[in-house]
């Protein structure tokens, strides 16, 4: 059996932003930008990787999300308790210093974790935490 991951969803605030982050940070092209009412859809992922994707999406767009329900993701978002994703890199300390260099607001700088990993962590423009771990 050959299962790979063909896309992943987290949730934005505010797709201008979080293009900015995606594609401008971190180097991600776009693939879709889809719009339905006041809502949009982007989807992006590495140039390299075109079979992987990231789905940002309106955090309440299902109709079946109660008003309280979307008053909760909405704060959790906020928070930066709702959703998060782990990147990988072949060199973590130059990646952070490109992103860095954009704005992005750091969560944590380089580190040699105590499980061998060396990573950073970021937070994209809903407050999602993107961490990037490097890997040979």
């Amino acid at each position: 059996m050959d299962i790979t991951i063909h896309a992943s969803f987290l949730p934005h605030t505010d797709p201008e932003a979080s293009l900015r982050f995606y594609r401008d940070a971190l180097g991600f092209e776009v693939r879709k930008d889809v719009g339905y009412e006041n809502m949009r859809w982007l989807t992006v992922g590495p140039p390299s990787r075109p079979d992987t994707n990231i789905v940002l999406y309106p955090p309440t767009a299902d109709p079946g999300i109660t008003e309280e329900e979307g008053r909760v993701i909405t704060e959790m978002i906020a928070k930066g308790t709702f959703a998060s994703i782990m990147l990988a890199t072949g060199d973590v300390d130059a990646a952070f210093e490109q992103i860095q260099a954009t704005g992005a607001e750091v969560l944590q700088e380089p580190t040699d974790q105590d499980w061998g990993m060396r990573d950073c962590a970021f937070r994209d423009p809903a407050g999602n935490t993107v961490r990037l771990q490097q890997v040979p």
